[in-house]
């Protein structure tokens, strides 16, 4: 095989890997009012998360223009590329955090394999305090709040109904 050959049979690949890659077929989707706060990421306005069972993407707009889009399977990707879960928590969150925190928040379930849960009649809150975090979070019929104190992160989803 020469290598033009070769070359053409590597980027139908890629071509193929990519495309498939951003062709995700999601069953949910939900516009929210979406405020971040992190060290590298501050954000306030309307949202779009759409999920599937295993997978989730969330677009953030700013004045209808998109300004920030992550996407979340097996790896994160942002509008600067895509990484390990663990990597994107080290540079947007904390390197503290379990590698399916940021899924679920925004699918509003519980983190740190359900530690301190207390469930309630609309949903739940969880109080997490170690050395490394102190965590509120809390999902309920008004929507979604996770707050870490010592490493100054706050993450509210709500419903665009309830927004006061």
């Amino acid at each position: 095989m020469n290598n033009q050959t070769y070359f053409r049979y590597i980027l139908i690949a890629l071509v193929l890997v990519f495309s498939a890659c951003s062709m995700k077929r999601y069953e949910h989707t939900q516009s929210k009012i979406v405020t971040i706060k992190t060290k590298n990421l501050k954000f306030s306005d309307i949202g779009y998360i759409r999920n599937s069972s295993d997978a989730v993407e969330l677009e953030l707009f700013e004045a209808g223009n998109l300004a920030f889009k992550v996407s979340i399977d097996n790896f994160i990707c942002t509008n600067d590329g895509c990484m390990s879960k663990s990597s994107f928590n080290e540079e947007y969150l904390s390197e503290y955090y379990p590698q399916d925190i940021l899924q679920n928040i925004i699918l509003g379930k519980p983190v740190f394999d359900a530690k301190n849960v207390s469930r309630n009649d609309d949903g739940f809150e969880q109080n997490i305090l170690t050395q490394e975090v102190d965590i509120h979070y809390q999902v309920d019929a008004n929507g979604i709040y996770f707050k870490d104190k010592k490493n100054n992160i706050l993450i509210k989803i709500k419903e665009l109904n309830h927004v006061k």
